[in-house]
């Protein structure tokens, strides 16, 4: 089953469903999916999500890229919460070339995971607390996106190789997220080559330094998140064949 789902304005747009866990489950479909961001939807795309029967969108951005870019349009029955995961902003436009790119981003994940211990524990909290279609989502879909879903695939169960294989899908929307970028910004040049990009590797570093630091994401969650073996339990039943 192919997991990314058509729209026009949306480039990154994939359902979760189908890792095979290490006990021998599988993640559902059409349960939890993950996306670049919804103030893009409209028109068609607008009537394609609402056929998803989407019950609650995470927008995991700040609220000034809110405030610039606009939310996910209202819909009835739908509840939106903005947990912004991340606290140390930075341009990847702007990233000096010169740098180990993934390096870099694995990095910049490692502050988020350590920065945003009380949303990212929010956001467990609301997937776990609901047995309807979900999805959460940031700019492009690629990073505090990406590290969501990690998060969540990890606890679920999902091996390391899948982890990062569903991180990388993101590769096959980086010219569309690249031409978004140019058509939003035409007097800047886009210097840094690694925009839009999301090899396996970044996300292959960012969970062995989780491990390093805490012993696994496992205890990650519960050390420095503070999330309990009930939520995590909570987690399997709800996304979990």
């Amino acid at each position: 089953m192919n997991r990314h789902i058509d729209f026009e304005r949306l480039h990154n747009f994939r359902d979760l469903g189908g890792y095979r866990t290490q006990d021998g489950r599988a993640v559902r479909w059409d349960r939890l999916y993950r996306s670049d961001s919804l103030s893009k939807l409209q028109g068609a795309d607008w009537d394609r999500f609402l056929s998803l029967g989407v019950r609650t969108v995470i927008d995991l951005r700040y609220p000034w890229e809110i405030e610039a870019k606009g939310r996910v349009p209202k819909a009835e029955q739908q509840a939106y919460v903005n947990l912004s995961v991340e606290h140390r902003p930075y341009d990847q436009a702007e990233i000096d070339p010169g740098l180990d790119p993934w390096r870099f981003l694995a990095d910049r994940y490692a502050e988020v995971a350590l920065d945003g211990a009380e949303q990212l524990k929010q956001a467990l909290e609301v997937i776990a607390a609901e047995s309807a279609p979900q999805v959460f989502h940031c700019a492009s879909g690629k990073d505090r996106t990406g590290l969501l879903a990690a998060l969540v695939l990890s606890l679920l169960g999902v091996g390391v190789d899948d982890i990062a294989a569903d991180f990388a899908l993101t590769g096959q929307a980086t010219d569309r997220l690249i031409a978004d970028w140019k058509a939003a910004n035409p007097a800047r040049t886009l210097t840094w080559p690694g925009y839009g990009r999301a090899p396996e590797e970044v996300m292959r570093l960012f969970l062995s330094d989780l491990a390093a630091t805490y012993g696994s994401v496992h205890d990650y969650a519960v050390k420095h998140l503070g999330v309990d073996e009930p939520l995590i339990s909570q987690l399997r039943t709800q996304l979990l064949d």
